[in-house]
């Protein structure tokens, strides 16, 4: 494949998700809501984590760390999406649509080795209890979450390899609001079929494995709970309940965008909007409302600052 040819395109027009201008505005202001929500709610959660001692554990690290990532997973293209409600003519350079591609496949694919992680961390402090705190050292700890952005690398970077290679020099017209290897191929000058397949495979391989791992260790976990006290089965099945919701939300728009992908507009665009505002939107809400911990966290930093804002007018 040549890849000079691709100069010949400079840049891409999104269609975006409407075309009523009343709609887009409206949409303007309720994605401008929830994107402001998704920033505060997971910068809540990182400062509650990082401030609080009571949450200096390993579980609450990986939440920390989850946090960030959906943070920056829906910033990679959800400001994009909201500035474009407001324009008639929706473009991104060749250059910024790579930088979408990589981005999204590095921040998705440390995700959901990241949720293996948690999973991984929940199965060691349920079903090996008295070796958990050797088990997840810190030193374990920081080599889990290095080996997740690792493999998310390695994932973005195979898919960028092939990808920037190809030769655009015709259609450029993206009937979405971000640019996504699936969409993106099929403005290539060449029958793009069987690379398409090839793509869609490399991140269906990196999903199914991790969702598959994900069911082995919450079954594990599920067997020994049911051998559990009713007050501890109680804990780590509301924990493990909320762990799972979080699986479900991340992975099933994944599963139906790259490995099983249904090529209906409006639901691939759907799934997008879902993918990327919806989730890291749930994830903090999911973890805070059913998580006594952080519950009390945060009733333990409001105390913290109604004192220390009433000692400062005294």
């Amino acid at each position: 494949m040549d890849g000079g040819n691709q100069s010949t395109v400079s840049e891409f027009v999104f269609l975006g998700l409407v075309h009523s201008w009343s709609i887009q505005v409206l949409l303007f202001m309720v994605f401008m809501i929830l994107y402001l929500i998704i920033v505060s709610g997971n910068i809540v959660i990182l400062t509650l984590i990082l401030t609080d001692p009571h949450l200096h554990s390993p579980m609450y690290f990986f939440l920390a760390i989850l946090s960030f990532v959906d943070m920056w997973l829906s910033s990679v293209t959800t400001p994009k999406m909201i500035a474009d409600f407001l324009r008639e003519n929706k473009t991104i350079s060749f250059a910024g649509c790579m930088c979408q591609i990589l981005f999204v496949h590095l921040i998705a694919g440390s995700e959901m080795v990241l949720l293996v992680v948690m999973a991984y961390d929940r199965y060691v402090a349920i079903c090996k209890p008295l070796h958990y705190s050797t088990i997840m050292s810190l030193q374990r700890c920081f080599g889990l979450v290095l080996t997740s952005w690792t493999v998310g690398f390695a994932h973005a970077m195979s898919q960028m390899a092939v990808i920037v290679q190809l030769p655009f020099c015709g259609p450029r017209e993206i009937d979405s609001f971000f640019c996504d290897i699936p969409l993106v191929i099929k403005l290539a000058c060449m029958d793009s079929y069987d690379l398409g397949i090839v793509m869609n495979a490399d991140s269906g391989i990196v999903a199914v494995t991790c969702f598959i791992l994900l069911l082995i260790s919450y079954t594990y976990i599920l067997l020994t709970v049911r051998q559990s006290s009713k007050t501890g089965a109680s804990k780590a099945l509301s924990t493990c309940s909320a762990h799972l919701t979080v699986v479900m939300i991340f992975f099933v728009p994944c599963i139906f965008i790259y490995v099983w992908p249904l090529n209906i507009t409006w639901l691939d665009k759907f799934l997008a909007v879902f993918y990327s505002v919806f989730t890291p939107l749930l994830n903090p809400a999911i973890y805070t409302l059913r998580n006594k911990e952080m519950k009390s966290a945060m009733k333990r930093f409001g105390n913290y600052y109604m004192n220390y804002k009433g000692n400062t007018q005294c």
